[in-house]
Parts: structure tokens; C-alpha cells; sequence
């Protein structure tokens, strides 16, 4: 029996708006080689230095997932030689990170939970990128990412599964962005990840592993994961041996394939960075930063089942990204049903921003627009049925419900006396149907309620109507 051993390590961009070592600007999309000063390009004579924000929310995530925060904390030189890297090293953390230990809590399908603890996440500068297409078979160098601030964040090898993995970086990145520490945009590169994977028989001692490089979508994840596990798998059992490398996953041809040998720490020369002071943190910045900690993810998700009574699973998926449960309670402070505002939530409105591929924060339906629509639900100015073609309408027109529901002509029937007469026609115009439900088939019911609905265009209060139509069919006929 094989079992598969998962550890992560995350680069997350830090939300800040210059450097971690320099002046220069983070902006995403820059012009190339515009957001790199002196100090990124390792001019001589510059000396770095350290971005306060930077070390500020590094302590916010430490004491968000229950770490130690170290007091006292090195910078190092990380050498190693590529072109996009122009001092020839990289200042890092090595043996004394600002933070020690944590972990998070994660939730897989099923509703189990398990704990995933962190090793350790320390400061570091990104490297620059170089550019191999539309230059005629060379190479260009982009420097405008050097310098830029990254929150590293090690896991211990303490998952299982391909869905352990990325329920631990669903959560991590859900986590960041509710801290605004970082934006998370995997696009843009501000949350990437190595995934450390091995195999070995069940209670055996950890096998060599494989670290794949640079994924930066939760889909390439799981692919790289699981490819990388048969093709080890398949490897040892037919008496070949798992070396320690690098790979990278091929998105194209689904597979992984073999970079480079993995480097080891002795590889790096690390030695502590001479520019550089310790980072000494006071207890007052320490209790600083805790106060100003929002409400995280458990903590909410827990309100939520106590404060709008919902399942413990609706809760989970309306706090996974912070402003989606913004939204919601955007829409229940209007509305007082939790749980119809959940459903619309989770159900209409996620359906609509996936088909665009659009973030909550880009719907053109507001949470105050949404609530809207709702509450007419609510007070029964129209169906579930016909909110959802009134829904649609809001996202293409960006008009309000009240609006939308005037100009088609949407409110729905429940004058009692109009629906019985419409009830008697429908009754008039099937006898044998109703002669058949009088006689005992009583599924016939839904028949009739359907034919109403039909003759009201679908505006027909639903639970009007099946008050009137129990009653009608129920007298003797004659």
C-alpha cells in the first residue's frame, strides 16, 4: 500500500507598495525594467533598506496562525548565479526566520478536519524574470520583480492527498487576503508554490522526494501531484530509484519533467548578509499588530453557524475568501434570511461570476442590488422562479429589481379571488384529469398546479396556489 507525502512551500507578494529593500514600485504590469532602481540592480555603493510594512505583516501572519514570532531575526545571502538575479545572491532568512512553528486548519469534503503544521516563513527579495519569446532565439531580462517583497511559508510534509494539498493552499490563500497581507493573484504571480512530493510504503521511513516548481493555479496542483505520484510509484516498482530534483509540470502534455538536481542548503553558501542589521521587534509593535488582527476565517465561519444558523458547510464556503463573506452579510443586513441569502450567494451568483470569470468584487450585481431582489422574494412580489429571470436582467442591465420587475411586468398573482377563477378554468378545461385525481391518482396534483402556472405566465404565487387548488379539488363535484 503506497502512501503519498506532501509538503508546501508558498511565495507569497507581500501588499505593499515599494520594495522590501528599496524605494522602488511594486505596481503589477509596468513598462519592462521601469520598477528597478539602483538597489534592485545591485549598482555599486547601495545599501538596502528594510521595508517596515514588510516585517509588520509578516508578525500579522505569525500570530494569525498561532506561531512564534521571532523577536530577533537574520537576513542571509542566498547564492546562486542567473541572469534575471544581479547581484549574484539573494537576501533571505536562513536559520533565524521572523517566524518559527504554526499551523492551519484545514477542511476536506467530507467535513474532516486536520491540522497542517508550518515549519517556519521567512522574508526574502524576489529574483527578476527572463523572457524567452519574440526575441528572434534570445533571451530577455526583466527586471522589475527584483526586489519585490515575499512572505516564504513552509509546511511540514504532513499531507496525504492531492486534496489535502490544496485544501492547505485554498486556506493559506484565503487566509492571506483576509489579513491583506497580500492580494493572492495567482496570475500576477503573488502566490506560487513548490510542491515537495514523495512516496513510500505505508509505515516505512519518507522517500526521496521531487519538488515541482513554480505551479501558481490550484488546478496544476492537483495534476502535477498526481502525475508526479503514479510516475514515482511506477518508477520504484519497476526497480528504478526516485533521485532528488527539480521538475516542472507541463500543463500541455500533463506530466512533469526533470529540471535540474535539487539543491541543497550547503548549495546556497548562506552567510549572514553584512548590509543588514538584526530585525529587532519590540513587544509594543508585537501588541500592536495583534490588535489590529481581523475576524479569521474559523472564527467567522463558527459566527456564522451561531449568529445566521447555517450548516457548518455553507458557512465554510461563504468565509473561504474574505470578501465573499463581506458580501453576504452585506446582503442579510438588508434582508434578515440567512439562509436564502446564502443560496443566492453560493448558488445564482457564484454560477454567474464563474461563467465570466469574474471575482465577487467585479459582479455587477451589488450586494445592496441582490438584497433587493430578495426581499421581494421575501414579501412576495414575485417567485423564486421568476427572481432568477429577474436576476439575470440585473446582470446585463445593472438596473435594481424594483426596476426591472416594473418594466416587465413580473409582480407576481396572489389575489386569491383571481387565482380561483383561474383554478375553475383550468378544472373546466381537463375533466378527465380531474375526473382520474378525484378517483385517487393524486400525482395528477402537480399536473394541475402546472397548468395554472402556465395560464399565469409563472406568475401565479406557488404557495397560493396550491392552497386554492387543495381546496378546489377537493370539493364534490356538482
Amino acid at each position: 500500500m503506497w502512501e503519498t507525502v506532501i509538503g508546501i512551500e508558498v511565495h507569497t507578494q507581500l501588499a505593499t507598495q515599494s520594495k522590501i529593500f528599496s524605494g522602488a514600485a511594486t505596481r503589477y504590469g509596468a513598462e519592462p525594467n521601469t520598477q528597478a532602481c539602483v538597489i534592485d540592480l545591485a549598482m555599486p555603493g547601495v545599501l538596502p533598506v528594510l521595508n517596515k510594512a514588510c516585517v509588520e505583516m509578516a508578525i500579522k501572519f505569525g500570530l494569525a496562525i498561532e506561531a512564534r514570532v521571532n523577536q530577533r531575526s537574520t537576513f542571509a545571502r542566498k547564492n546562486y548565479f542567473y541572469p534575471d538575479l544581479p547581484k549574484g545572491y539573494q537576501i533571505s532568512q536562513f536559520d533565524l526566520p521572523i517566524v518559527s512553528g504554526g499551523h492551519l486548519e484545514i477542511q476536506l469534503k467530507d467535513g474532516q478536519k486536520k491540522r497542517i503544521g508550518i515549519t517556519r516563513a521567512h522574508l526574502e527579495e524576489d529574483a527578476g524574470k527572463s523572457l524567452h519569446e519574440d526575441f528572434n532565439g534570445l533571451s530577455a531580462i526583466d527586471l522589475n520583480r527584483a526586489g519585490t517583497p515575499l512572505l516564504e511559508i513552509v509546511s511540514e510534509p504532513d499531507m496525504r492527498s492531492t486534496e489535502e494539498a490544496v485544501a492547505y493552499l485554498k486556506t493559506l490563500h484565503g487566509l492571506l487576503r483576509y489579513l491583506q497581507v497580500s492580494d493572492g493573484n495567482m496570475q500576477e504571480g503573488s502566490f506560487r508554490c513548490d510542491v515537495n512530493v514523495s512516496v513510500r510504503k505505508v509505515g516505512q521511513a519518507l522517500g526521496t522526494r521531487a519538488e515541482l516548481k513554480n505551479l501558481n493555479s490550484f488546478k496544476f496542483v492537483e495534476k502535477a501531484i498526481e502525475y508526479e505520484v503514479a510516475r514515482q510509484i511506477a518508477l520504484i516498482e519497476q526497480g528504478g530509484v526516485v533521485v532528488q530534483e527539480t521538475r516542472l509540470y507541463d500543463s500541455i502534455k500533463d506530466e512533469t519533467r526533470s529540471l535540474r538536481s535539487k539543491e541543497n542548503a550547503q548549495d546556497y553558501r548562506y552567510f549572514p548578509d553584512p548590509d543588514l542589521l538584526p530585525v529587532v521587534i519590540p513587544v509594543e509593535m508585537l501588541e500592536r499588530v495583534q490588535c489590529s488582527l481581523p475576524e479569521l476565517p474559523k472564527a467567522k465561519a463558527e459566527r456564522f453557524q451561531a449568529e445566521y444558523a447555517l450548516s457548518l458547510y455553507d458557512a465554510h464556503v461563504l468565509v473561504a475568501q474574505r470578501e465573499i463573506a463581506l458580501y453576504f452579510e452585506a446582503v442579510v443586513a438588508e434582508v434578515k434570511d440567512a439562509k436564502l441569502a446564502a443560496n443566492w450567494v453560493m448558488g445564482d451568483l457564484a454560477a454567474f461570476l464563474n461563467k465570466e470569470n469574474l471575482d465577487i468584487t467585479e459582479s455587477p450585481v451589488s450586494a445592496k442590488a441582490l438584497a433587493g431582489l430578495l426581499q421581494r422574494i421575501v414579501d412576495g412580489t414575485i417567485s423564486g422562479r421568476i427572481a432568477k429571470e429577474v436576476f439575470e436582467a440585473m446582470w446585463q442591465q445593472q438596473g435594481s429589481a424594483d426596476q426591472i420587475i416594473d418594466q416587465k411586468g413580473l409582480k407576481q398573482i396572489s389575489d386569491s379571488g383571481a387565482l380561483t377563477a383561474m383554478i375553475q378554468e383550468v378544472m373546466a378545461a381537463n375533466p378527465e384529469q380531474l375526473a382520474e385525481y378525484r378517483a385517487g391518482k393524486e400525482r395528477l396534483f402537480g399536473f394541475f398546479v402546472g397548468q395554472v402556472m402556465k395560464a399565469t405566465g409563472g406568475k401565479a404565487n406557488p404557495e397560493e396556489v396550491n392552497r386554492l387548488l387543495k381546496a378546489a379539488l377537493m370539493q364534490s363535484p356538482g
